[in-house]
């Protein structure tokens, strides 16, 4: 049986620790920036921002110029015909020369269309602000991810480190007499243990480090700068004030009330066609048998006055479709008040909450760190079993794990928060 033991305690001497990182380490800071032009959501967030400005812009412009037009024309007909530029000449070509223009005195869709286009713009840079800041919180969920892994993978070492000096103490007194041989394969099983979540650790590592490229836009695996390890502050504003600044400022509330808006334009540039329309127009238009043609000319000048009377329903239509998504626009801003205030309470108590975790984690870290120091000692000199030190070494993985976990909480509640308010609550902390 000892020789059972000895061929067990070789075979598990060694844990499969990988040889020193030679990874690049990324900042969060850069991580960030690098993952903004990549997200496609984000670029697409940017693309409406300019289709939006430029609707902005024809809506304006609408206001202070017509539309124009200009076109030329040669035509060769099979017979000779009557030659508007030289009537005694009859020709079987003729070039014709045309410029129009054309202007709306009043209609009331420049107004709605020039709302409508306003309202598009405020959604798009809500928008832009919302992906920003989304893009943000998924690039630091997975570069703690990253850090949280490197800690685990330390404290998955540690603990098999643990129960290899613990092997050592069990053989000892087993070969004294002092200990009977389970004891010694109790904890070789729980090195095994020990070993092989530590490969598992190793495997999830690399898995974020790849997740982490993936949103850097990086070939291979990609490493995070270790965080720091200080105490998280208290919010700089209280439940209240940040439900309010959601309200008033959070990307996701500001679309909506900008989708509304321009829904409601929309309707009134719809009913607008029930209103009269007052055009300008006027037109050149040059006549001969060659190219650019100058043999005659005609201008005309138009004043008209249409008012729509019925077009087979078409119009009340499109006023219906209009009212119906101006309601389900009301409908969503109306349900995503509902939706900030809930949101926003929940991550401001998730951060709350695991700040104080935080602490009783570490209190019960130093608990069970005491507490194995303890256990061991005992188990020295024959005073407690194999069991209690087993489970005073279990206590310690679990206890710095919890830390580990808790720590990362809090930062990722903290950056929920801010891509819910559309702002950092910290000016030391890092930008999108």
């Amino acid at each position: 049986m000892l020789f059972l033991l000895l061929a067990l305690q070789a075979a598990t001497s060694n844990d499969s620790i990988p040889a020193a990182d030679s990874i690049p380490r990324i900042t969060l800071a850069e991580a960030i920036r690098q993952s903004a032009r990549l997200d496609p959501d984000y670029v697409r967030a940017l693309g409406q921002i300019d289709n939006a400005e430029w609707g902005r812009r024809a809506a304006m412009l609408a206001f202070i110029v017509p539309s124009i037009e200009v076109g030329l024309e040669e035509t060769k007909y099979s017979e000779s015909f009557f030659n508007p530029a030289d009537p005694a000449n009859p020709t079987s070509t003729l070039v014709v020369g045309r410029a129009s223009a054309d202007y709306e005195v009043f209609s009331l869709r420049k107004f709605s269309d020039l709302s409508r286009t306003k309202a598009e713009l405020a959604s798009a840079d809500a928008g832009e602000l919302e992906q920003r800041f989304q893009a943000a919180l998924e690039t630091e969920s997975s570069y703690y991810g990253v850090l949280v892994n490197e800690e685990l993978a330390r404290v998955a070492r540690e603990r098999a480190a643990r129960a290899r000096e613990a092997l050592g103490i069990a053989r000892a007194r087993v070969v004294s007499g002092a200990a009977v041989q389970t004891d010694s394969l109790q904890l070789v099983l729980e090195l095994i243990r020990a070993q092989v979540d530590s490969l598992r650790q190793q495997n999830a590592l690399r898995t974020a480090q790849l997740e982490l490229a993936r949103r850097i836009g990086a070939s291979g695996p990609v490493g995070a700068v270790p965080a720091d390890t200080q105490p998280a502050p208290k919010l700089p504003l209280t439940l209240p004030e940040a439900v309010q600044l959601a309200l008033n400022q959070g990307p996701q509330y500001r679309a909506a009330q900008a989708n509304e808006s321009s829904a409601e334009a929309t309707l009134k540039a719809q009913r607008g066609d029930y209103l009269p329309t007052l055009r300008v127009g006027a037109v050149h238009q040059r006549y001969d048998t060659q190219i650019f043609p100058g043999a005659a000319n005609i201008t005309s000048f138009t004043f008209g006055v249409s008012l729509p009377i019925w077009d087979n329903g078409s119009r009340e239509i499109e006023v219906n479709r209009a009212r119906v998504n101006r309601d389900v626009a009301r409908s969503i801003r109306e349900d995503l008040e509902r939706v900030v205030r809930r949101d926003v309470i929940s991550s401001y108590d998730a951060y709350e909450t695991s700040t104080a975790a935080v602490e009783l984690a570490n209190v019960a870290g130093t608990v069970a760190r005491e507490n194995y120091r303890m256990q061991s000692l005992r188990y020295r000199s024959g005073a407690s079993s194999i069991l209690d030190l087993l489970d005073a070494q279990v206590g310690v993985a679990e206890a710095e794990a919890g830390v580990v976990q808790a720590r990362y909480n809090t930062r990722l509640a903290l950056a929920r928060l801010e891509a819910i308010l559309g702002r950092r609550l910290f000016s030391n902390k890092d930008t999108p």
